[in-house]
């Protein structure tokens, strides 16, 4: 079965870097799981899993804006330290989940602290970069009606 739009897609990655560092990956775990065409993956890796089959090893490189976009220098802001009052483990690099302006939830990095002021950065951590797939295809199957209802897969 050729992978297109409403199928469950299970791939194994290693994501490199331009250094040929590898930042992250599922190999020697489970397959990751994903609903194609519900833009639930990265725009240019689900790209470049179009029409490919179950079995197939690829690596594909993407651009930031193929990848996890550009740095947005908006989603770096100060926040009054006062917020991090019960986190005594406050140091830069911490991730944590904050309420932004909007008052939506979102994931930033401590970035810098100050007496008064800590720096975080929401954009996503690989922002900004270049970055290889290396990808190998698990297996592909139709979607279940939930899932399809969902937008994306469900243990099943």
């Amino acid at each position: 079965m050729q992978i297109s739009d409403n199928v469950v897609v299970y791939f194994h990655y290693a994501l490199i870097n331009e250094q040929g560092e590898v930042l992250d990956g599922s190999k020697g775990g489970e397959p990751i799981p994903y609903l194609h065409g519900c833009h639930n993956i990265v725009p240019g890796l689900e790209k470049a899993m179009e029409g490919r089959t179950a079995k197939e090893h690829f690596r594909v490189s993407l651009t930031p804006l193929e990848g996890y976009g550009e740095v947005d220098e908006d989603k770096i802001y100060d926040v009054e330290r006062k917020l991090f009052s019960r986190m005594p483990e406050l140091s830069v690099g911490l991730m944590c989940h904050m309420t932004n302006e909007a008052g939506e939830d979102e994931v930033v990095s401590v970035i810098e602290i100050e007496d008064d002021l800590v720096t975080v950065d929401a954009n996503h951590p690989y922002a900004g970069q270049s970055l290889t797939f290396d990808v190998e295809i698990v297996s592909v199957r139709e979607a279940t009606p939930q899932e399809l209802q969902a937008g994306q897969t469900i243990a099943v």
